[in-house]
């Protein structure tokens, strides 16, 4: 995919942090929209020929995708999005050139290794579903800063893994996916020693260090609800 196109995402969330930022994107169109209206009030006055009207219709649209790339604007919920993104990266000093993960690593499905399963759909867990796109840039910076902030806990936890064993729920869901008999998967895990309880902190502590691209996109859509809407309309050009 070239750098200037598209990257799609699917998101599970909480549905008060939707309409958060469904609220927060109502205001940003409102903003545009009343600029918009002033500039055709005063960019084109009664008289001008369907040419010149034209013309300035097309420096009206030019200005705005102007002004939307500078974040002066952002009129659409993925523009709203892109700018939360991008704070959200810089609170967390993420927002630098990351360099590629091994082939195959961003593709793998669903959570990163070791963490617990996320939160369900439905009653008590998350209740609304987003989908939005980033510029494709943007979205490998997201998927390359979780990766690579989360490759040491990863690797620590494979280490617990390898010490003390898995859950039973994990056993079986994870040999549901690779084809492997479930029943000899929790045989073997069930003859490992008992982790102790400092043992499962610790894993809780590593747990809690592995970032997702979705835990980065949520904590986007939160910010962008939680930011003050602005009310004043940027002076023409």
């Amino acid at each position: 995919m070239a750098s200037s196109g598209k990257s799609s995402f699917h998101l599970a969330l909480r549905a008060h942090a939707l309409e958060a930022l469904n609220s927060r994107t109502e205001a940003e169109q409102k903003r545009e929209k009343a600029w918009l209206n002033r500039q055709r009030q005063e960019r084109l006055p009664t008289g001008l020929s369907r040419r010149e009207a034209a013309a300035i219709r097309r420096e009206l649209r030019v200005e705005l995708a102007t002004r939307r790339a500078a974040g002066e604007f952002a009129g659409t919920r993925d523009l709203v999005l892109v700018q939360a993104v991008r704070e959200e990266l810089r609170a967390r000093k993420l927002s630098r050139k990351w360099p590629k993960p091994p082939e195959g690593e961003l593709d793998a499905p669903g959570r990163r290794w070791g963490t617990p399963p996320s939160l369900p759909l439905g009653e008590g867990g998350y209740d609304a579903r987003l989908s939005l796109k980033l510029p494709h840039s943007l979205a490998e910076t997201v998927r390359r800063a979780a990766y690579w902030t989360s490759v040491e806990p990863v690797r620590l936890l494979q280490e617990w893994d390898d010490r003390w064993g898995r859950a039973g729920e994990i056993v079986a869901r994870d040999s549901e996916l690779s084809g492997a008999p479930v029943d000899l998967a929790l045989a073997e895990a069930a003859m490992r020693p008992s982790a102790p309880q400092a043992a499962l902190e610790a894993r809780e502590k590593l747990r809690a260090q592995v970032l997702t691209t979705g835990d980065l996109l949520r904590a986007a859509v939160d910010r962008a609800g939680r930011e003050p809407q602005q009310t004043e309309v940027p002076a023409g050009g």
